[in-house]
């Protein structure tokens, strides 16, 4: 089952799932073989990365680079379908506006948005416009959004390998992806990950894997402490939230001449 077909056909199931664009009907479908394709979340990452920051250049090479910055967000959003967003808001209301296990897990299944998750959405969207809006002003900046495309989804599928799953798989959008992901799978999804790193000088890809490593123990931490465990929300929200945090890191080493 390690062939290159075989390998072929699980990024493809991770593309078709983690973003909207086309795949071939012909691709093979099982729950097993979805599960596995969690090793290609943060291939699927790089994917999406190069493609934002080629609308990026784009853009810029006619627009002002403000203009350029929400093209490519707007852009983002299409081509994810905002999968990504709407994990952060319903964890964020979920989390925010219920007061024990079952109403946060409740809330979370709710499609309605509420003052929690559009507060969180509000920010991040306008964190990310304020943050890109900074790293424009350097040359690096398409190695910038490859890079975090590409690790915070690392970071965000690699809390399937050791928190345990709390929510309804029968009635959760992330069922497939719900199982314990193996040794193998979480190496193929953290050096994937963490290669584009190796595009930044050696200190600050060592600076932006150690943030990462201390945001995924904090958060898991709280998630375990709020919930028990996580929830394909919680998986979005992780990688909006670590993406955030991979612009700032990006941003502080940037501006002070690093």
């Amino acid at each position: 089952m390690m062939t290159l077909k075989y390998q072929y056909q699980l990024f493809m199931l991770a593309l078709g799932f983690f973003s909207r664009i086309p795949v071939p009907a012909s691709i093979p479908y099982s729950e097993e073989r979805m599960n596995q394709a969690g090793r290609y979340f943060a291939l699927v990452g790089l994917l999406l990365g190069s493609l934002c920051a080629l609308v990026y250049g784009l853009a810029s090479s006619v627009l002002p680079a403000s203009v350029a910055i929400i093209i490519m967000m707007v852009f983002s959003l299409m081509l994810t379908g905002a999968f990504h967003e709407d994990g952060l808001t319903d964890m964020a209301d979920g989390i925010g506006g219920g007061m024990t296990l079952e109403r946060r897990l409740t809330i979370m299944k709710d499609s309605r948005i509420g003052t929690y998750g559009a507060s969180a959405l509000v920010m991040v969207l306008l964190g990310k416009y304020v943050l890109l809006s900074e790293l424009v002003k350097f040359e690096q900046i398409a190695t910038f959004i490859i890079v975090a495309y590409t690790l915070s989804r690392a970071v965000a599928a690699s809390l399937i390998y050791d928190m345990p799953y709390v929510s309804d798989a029968d009635a959760s959008k992330s069922k497939p992806l719900a199982q314990q992901q193996s040794k193998l799978e979480l190496t193929v999804l953290l050096a994937t990950g963490v290669v584009p790193c190796l595009l930044l000088s050696l200190p600050v890809a060592f600076t932006l894997v150690a943030v990462i490593i201390v945001f995924r123990f904090l958060f898991k931490r709280w998630l375990l402490e709020r919930i028990g465990g996580f929830t394909g929300d919680c998986l979005g929200a992780a990688q909006q939230l670590s993406e955030l945090l991979i612009y700032l890191t990006l941003i502080a080493w940037m501006v002070n001449g690093a």
